[in-house]
């Protein structure tokens, strides 16, 4: 795909043949990765079977290399399926992202507080 920076990526951290993974260049927090399918497609929805498992095998040794390098205390693992859901790269990707006792907020409801208001229950 023409213009996809993510297609011409050339250095990834990880990879395996239906995927790879890299460092996120506007982090949220310290070790934020990003899980990349090869193939250029938009949405979750659209892998295939190989892909989704190639995606899982890879989201458990970027963990693997997290806990090693950084000793996170938790993770969020999302993924922006959609402008409307704030994907701004059209590739698909998954944010691992590390989570630290350090951070002093209250984490509570984690990817439930993506919508403003809608956390809390």
């Amino acid at each position: 795909m023409r213009n996809c920076v993510f297609c011409d990526y050339q250095d990834p951290v990880l990879q395996n043949d239906e995927a790879f993974a890299i460092y996120d260049i506007h982090p949220v927090n310290r070790g934020h990765m990003l899980v990349i399918t090869r193939r250029h497609i938009r949405s979750f929805f659209e892998t295939t079977n190989e892909e989704r498992a190639a995606l899982a095998a890879l989201l458990d040794e970027c963990q693997a290399l997290l806990e090693e390098k950084y000793q996170p205390d938790g993770y969020n693992i999302g993924i922006n399926d959609g402008r409307l859901a704030g994907q701004t790269i059209m590739h698909l990707h998954i944010h691992l992202i590390p989570r630290y006792s350090s951070e002093g907020s209250d984490p509570g409801g984690g990817v439930r507080r993506v919508i403003s208001g809608r956390g809390p229950y």
